[in-house]
């Protein structure tokens, strides 16, 4: 693994080890334990698009690690005013041990890969969201105590988290159900990655517009704010479409009754979950928005370590 940037590129093997380093994390952190397998080294950070858990998860984790986090805004640098990314990418080769970017073009984190000649991580693009999902199945793992066979149900906007969860979740024998409307359905790309993985490891992928097919029987139920960032000038064409795809009580009824509620935040209450739910028994979303820090810390501990 030279880079992290499409769960595609990862293998379930792979992704398995990550999901457990980061568990020897947590726990070393919350016993403070040490571990800096990054002393001296230096994360790039790149941020096209405003943060708080990525930027707060990566640049604490950093620290953690023993390392030090360079935090860029693109705005501040010569990319902004036009600088192509093979050269920013050959120039912080020479300054930095890796590179993190989040940003809208998914090419951009493409390119920094391709020029660049130190590892590069996808803190999110339009395309894909791998550090979220990463986070989202240690998550599962935790309160699961397995993946195989676990149904998750994602009722929603079709965007980059449910891309990589499509791309993630048949790949270490996840079911997933996706429910959305049909005009913001999941790109077939994802849809075709995601039938091809659960070939080969007997998950089942269901797509479909309803989101009482996709939850029933859940096991994790997940969903996502429904006008992503960048996209506010289409909100009020947007939101009409997802009337009835608010996560409620009566939608989470149709799941296990242990269920669990993920939100890869920020959250809006009233839209895409209701605040009962969100606040409720089942919702471990600030646990999944703690394991953000630990599966990070792994990814940068496994390339730059």
């Amino acid at each position: 693994m030279k880079h992290f940037i499409d769960i595609s590129d990862v293998s379930a093997g792979e992704i398995l080890e990550l999901i457990e380093l980061a568990f020897e994390l947590k726990e070393k952190q919350r016993a403070g334990i040490g571990y800096t397998p990054l002393s001296g080294k230096v994360l790039a950070m790149i941020f096209s698009k405003s943060s708080t858990r990525t930027r707060a998860s990566f640049e604490a984790g950093m620290y953690q690690l023993g390392g030090y986090p360079m935090v860029l805004n693109a705005a501040d640098l010569q990319i902004g005013r036009g600088e192509p990314i093979c050269d920013t990418a050959r120039v912080l080769s020479r300054y930095a041990d890796g590179i993190m970017i989040r940003t809208y073009d998914h090419e951009d984190v493409l390119g920094l890969a391709r020029f660049g000649t130190i590892p590069v991580i996808n803190g999110l693009s339009d395309d894909s969201h791998p550090c979220q999902v990463l986070a989202d199945l240690m998550t599962v793992k935790e309160y699961k105590g397995r993946l195989k066979g676990v149904k998750l149900a994602y009722v929603g906007d079709g965007n980059n988290v449910a891309n990589t969860l499509l791309q993630a979740c048949p790949k270490v024998g996840v079911d997933i159900a996706v429910a959305t409307p049909a005009r913001y359905a999941c790109d077939e790309k994802y849809v075709s990655q995601a039938r091809a993985e659960a070939a080969s490891t007997g998950a089942s992928v269901t797509i479909c517009t309803d989101p009482a097919k996709a939850v029933a029987g859940a096991d994790v139920v997940y969903t996502d704010t429904w006008v992503s960032m960048g996209m506010e000038a289409d909100g009020d064409e947007r939101v009409p479409h997802f009337k009835g795809y608010e996560v409620d009580a009566a939608l989470m009824s149709l799941a296990q009754k242990d269920a669990i509620f993920l939100h890869c935040l920020p959250a809006y209450r009233g839209m895409e979950v209701s605040d009962e739910v969100i606040e409720g028994p089942a919702s471990v979303v600030f646990e999944e928005a703690e394991n953000r820090l630990h599966s990070q810390k792994a990814v940068m501990a496994k390339l730059m370590g």
